[in-house]
């Protein structure tokens, strides 16, 4: 069709929405030789701020431990605003649940190496993620809608 509108994507901002880091045992942390236990815990969460306007957000937690002392903890919040228009609102959700967060997440990745960096660590680069597989397993653990019957 003539008057078909083709689809728009563009990214209006990258930001970081919060950031924090602590190394609550230095200065004597920084003696220690030993090869901390690194935990992450990653989210990512996505909605309109307005027309054809949408935001996505990933918030990552890093915890570095040596035995139960705790080396570090960086928490950031890596957000962009996303203009999306013209996508079929069936796929909306695979467009907010992988293409975003896959623009997002080197920025985010950048910002947790910097500030680990800048408190003192070796740099801790954050693994590729592939956001199309946890879609695909959200979706798959979410419950199907019961069947109505009459």
């Amino acid at each position: 069709m003539a008057d078909e509108q083709q689809p728009v994507f563009n990214i209006e901002k990258l930001f970081v929405k919060d950031l924090s880091v602590e190394v609550p045992n230095a200065p004597a942390i920084y003696l220690e030789r030993e090869a901390p236990q690194i935990d992450i815990n990653m989210s990512t969460e996505s909605h309109a701020l307005g027309e054809d306007l949408y935001h996505t957000g990933i918030t990552v937690t890093v915890t570095a431990k040596i035995g139960d002392k705790t080396m570090f903890l960086v928490e950031c919040c890596q957000g962009g605003i996303f203009r999306i228009q013209n996508v079929p609102q069936d796929q909306l959700p695979m467009v907010l649940g992988i293409g975003c967060p896959n623009i997002v997440f080197p920025y985010l990745r950048e910002t947790v190496s910097d500030v680990v960096i800048r408190a003192g660590f070796p740099p801790l680069l954050l693994n590729p993620v592939n956001f199309e597989a946890l879609y695909l397993q959200q979706q798959q653990q979410q419950p199907a809608a019961p069947a109505q019957t009459h």
